[in-house]
C-alpha cells in the first residue's frame, strides 16, 4: 500500500492508500449518461499509452510506456481522456511537416473526459466531465493522442449532466477560433447576446496587461476595438466554407447576435441543415464568379466582412467583393482567413488571421470563453456538430485521419471512442 496525496471531490487535501478502486472509479465515472463507464484510476499508474509522430510523413506509432504528465502550476488539471475529436491539422501537420517542434511528437487538439487531479483553487473538481480545445500546441502534455492529458482549468468547460461527451469532443477548437474570429479580430460584443449572453472580448484585452499578450499576435488582439470597424447587429457576413464545423460554429454565434449570414457551401449536401441553423442567404460553391455576384447583389455592394475557411484561392474571391464594395464613411472591409489569404492585399481592406494562442496565453479571456460554453451547452443554445464515432482507442487513429484525410467525413467530425 502506497500512501499518496491528493485531492477529494470538494477540493479538499488527502491522503489514501492505494489501489482504492472502488472510491476513485466512483468519482470518475460520475458526470454525464453517455460517459463511458470503465476508468483506470491514474493514481495507480506511472505510464501510458500514447500515439507518437516519430518521422514525417509516416504514420502515428502506439507505445504502452509514455509517461503520464504531472501538474506543474495550481492552474493545470489532469483529465482521463475518453474522447477524441480529430482535425485536419492531425494529418496535415505530419504529411506537410508544420505544426511538429521537435520528434517524437504527440498531436491531437480536441479531447473530453474526466478530471482526476486538479489543485484546490481551480474552478473544475475531480470528478467533473470536461471538453478540452488544446491550442497549446507546444506542450505535449496538453496533447490529446494520449491516456492522459494536462489542461489549464481555464482553458476547460464542464459538459452538463446528459449531454454527449463525443458530441462535445468535437467542438472545442472550432468555438475558440469562430468566437474568437468574431469577438477578437472583428470586434463583435457578445455581451449583448439575447438569451445566453457572452464576453466582451475587446473589453477584457483592453483591461489585461499590454506587456502579457505575446508580441506576434499583439496586433491582431488590438484590430478589432475600433468602434467604427466593429462588427455590430445588423450587417451582413459572408463565410465561405460554412459547412466546417468552424463555419457551422460561426453560424450560430453569427445569428445569436442578430447577424446577417451569407453561408457558401456545397449546397445540395449541406443547405438544409445550414437553414436550419439560420442562414440567410445559401450560396453554392461551385461557381465561384456566380457565388461572388450574388454575395455582391444581396448586399448591394456593400459588404464589409468576410470569413473564409477554405484557403488562399477562396479568400481571394472574398477579397474582390470586399474590394467592390461602396463606403462612403471612409471603413474598412474586414476579411478573416483561417487557413490562408490573398498574397496581393488591398488598402481598402484590413486582413485578419485568429490570434488562437490568446485563448491560453490570457487566463482572462480563456476562462470567459470556456464558462460562456458551459451557458450555452446547459441552455442548449448552441447546437454541436454531427459525428462519427469510432472505436477501437488511440490504436484506431491512423485509420480514422485517413478516412479524414479522403473528405469522407463531409460536414462531420470524426470522434475516437478511447472506451471502446
Amino acid at each position: 500500500m502506497t500512501a499518496i496525496t491528493t485531492y477529494n471531490p470538494l477540493g479538499h487535501l488527502v491522503q489514501k492508500d492505494f489501489p482504492t478502486l472502488q472510491q476513485e472509479a466512483a468519482i470518475e465515472q460520475r458526470s454525464s449518461v453517455y460517459a463511458p463507464k470503465t476508468i483506470i484510476p491514474q493514481a495507480c499508474r506511472q505510464t501510458q499509452q500514447a500515439l507518437l509522430l516519430k518521422r514525417i510523413r509516416e504514420p502515428y506509432t502506439l507505445v504502452h510506456d509514455h509517461e503520464i504528465p504531472s501538474l506543474s502550476s495550481k492552474d493545470e488539471i489532469l483529465v482521463k481522456i475518453q474522447a477524441i475529436g480529430l482535425n485536419p491539422v492531425d494529418w496535415k501537420g505530419p504529411a506537410f511537416n508544420f505544426g511538429i517542434p521537435s520528434l517524437p511528437w504527440i498531436n491531437g487538439r480536441d479531447f473530453a473526459g474526466v478530471v482526476v487531479k486538479t489543485h484546490e483553487s481551480s474552478r473544475l473538481r475531480v470528478g467533473d466531465t470536461v471538453l478540452v480545445p488544446s491550442t497549446d500546441y507546444r506542450d505535449i502534455r496538453k496533447a490529446a493522442f494520449q491516456e492522459y492529458a494536462i489542461a489549464t482549468h481555464y482553458n476547460a468547460a464542464r459538459i452538463p449532466s446528459g449531454q454527449c461527451l463525443y458530441e462535445a469532443a468535437s467542438l472545442g477548437v472550432a468555438f475558440v477560433a469562430s468566437a474568437m474570429a468574431l469577438g477578437v479580430s472583428l470586434g463583435l460584443d457578445f455581451s449583448q447576446f439575447p438569451g445566453v449572453p457572452g464576453p466582451d472580448l475587446n473589453g477584457i484585452i483592453n483591461r489585461v496587461n499590454k506587456a502579457d499578450i505575446p508580441t506576434d499576435i499583439i496586433n491582431e488582439c488590438y484590430s478589432g476595438s475600433d468602434e467604427v470597424e466593429r462588427l455590430k447587429r445588423g450587417q451582413w457576413i459572408a463565410i465561405w466554407g460554412a459547412s466546417t464545423t468552424t463555419g457551422y460554429i460561426t453560424l450560430q454565434l453569427a445569428k445569436m447576435a442578430g447577424l446577417r449570414v451569407i453561408c457558401v457551401a456545397d449546397i445540395a449536401r449541406h443547405g438544409s441543415r445550414l437553414l436550419e441553423l439560420g442562414a440567410d442567404i445559401l450560396v453554392d460553391r461551385y461557381d465561384t464568379e456566380r457565388a461572388a455576384e450574388i454575395i455582391r447583389g444581396v448586399t448591394k455592394d456593400q459588404l464589409r466582412y468576410a470569413i473564409d475557411i477554405v484557403g488562399e484561392n477562396t479568400a481571394a474571391i472574398l477579397q474582390k467583393v470586399l474590394d467592390s464594395s461602396i463606403r462612403e464613411d471612409g471603413s474598412h472591409a474586414h476579411l478573416l482567413g483561417l487557413t490562408g489569404l490573398p498574397k496581393a492585399r488591398s488598402a481598402r481592406i484590413v486582413y485578419h488571421t485568429v490570434p488562437i494562442k490568446l485563448f491560453h496565453a490570457c487566463p482572462a479571456i480563456g476562462s470567459s470563453m470556456m464558462t460562456w460554453l458551459e451557458d450555452m451547452l446547459g441552455s442548449g443554445a448552441i447546437k454541436l456538430p454531427e459525428i462519427i464515432r469510432k472505436s477501437g482507442g488511440l490504436g484506431s487513429i491512423n485509420a480514422a485521419l485517413e478516412f479524414l484525410r479522403l473528405g469522407a467525413a463531409s460536414g462531420k467530425r470524426v470522434v475516437i471512442d478511447l472506451a471502446a
